[in-house]
């Protein structure tokens, strides 16, 4: 069993995705928890309403200690220790995760970016942000990364990328559109692969096998 732990901060589509994909698509795999920079958003609802356990993420002492709902990243990591968590997938988490906790999961925190790196990645990349940078650069692709998670934005080793055809779209909004769709797919997809083992590294790259 692949134990995964879901960190969000907005609606939790991708989560939904994830989710979805598990009782056919992926049995061996289970969302422990979900986690998130805020207190209320759309993705813990719904971690709620399907009896998935939720943290909140502070690392403001004075934040954490007036709310009991919050948890910073030391106590997380014990948390995650004692539930024996195999992988953390980053879908569509806007904070930069400190540097101790990546080091401590290396090669074990994947992500996904809207966009196909590397370009348009970076800090304050995310979301509409890239979605309005691909369209102003005139790019006639796009599409989403599945990535693992370093130290510096957006630059640790491309797992998965699938291109778009935004050669037609007029506007920012519908490249998001197009892209999400994809995003739904290749997602669900990298963690089937990491809970099959068909995820190798060869010659310095990312493999995903049949």
């Amino acid at each position: 069993m692949l134990r995964i732990a879901v960190f969000v901060s907005g609606r939790g589509s991708n989560l939904k995705a994830i989710f979805d994909s598990i009782p056919d698509y992926m049995k061996n795999v289970k969302i422990q928890f979900v986690v998130s920079n805020k207190i209320a958003c759309g993705a813990l609802d719904f971690a709620e309403k399907n009896n998935i356990a939720t943290f909140s993420i502070s690392e403001n002492k004075e934040t954490e200690s007036a709310n009991n709902k919050l948890i910073n990243y030391s106590k997380l990591k014990d948390e995650f220790e004692k539930s024996k968590i195999d992988l953390i997938v980053l879908a569509g988490f806007l904070k930069k995760i400190p540097d101790f906790f990546v080091q401590f999961y290396e090669n074990r925190i994947i992500n996904i970016h809207p966009a196909l790196l590397p370009a348009f990645g970076g800090k304050g990349m995310y979301g509409m942000n890239v979605h309005k940078a691909v369209f102003k650069a005139s790019a006639q692709v796009s599409g989403p990364t599945v990535h693992f998670v370093n130290t510096v934005y957006d630059t640790g080793k491309i797992i998965a990328q699938k291109a778009v055809d935004i050669s037609d779209v007029n506007s920012p909004e519908e490249i998001a559109e197009r892209v999400l769709k994809i995003e739904h797919q290749i997602l669900p997809m990298v963690i089937k692969k990491i809970s099959e083992n068909k995820l190798i590294f060869k010659n310095n790259r990312v493999y995903l096998i049949d």
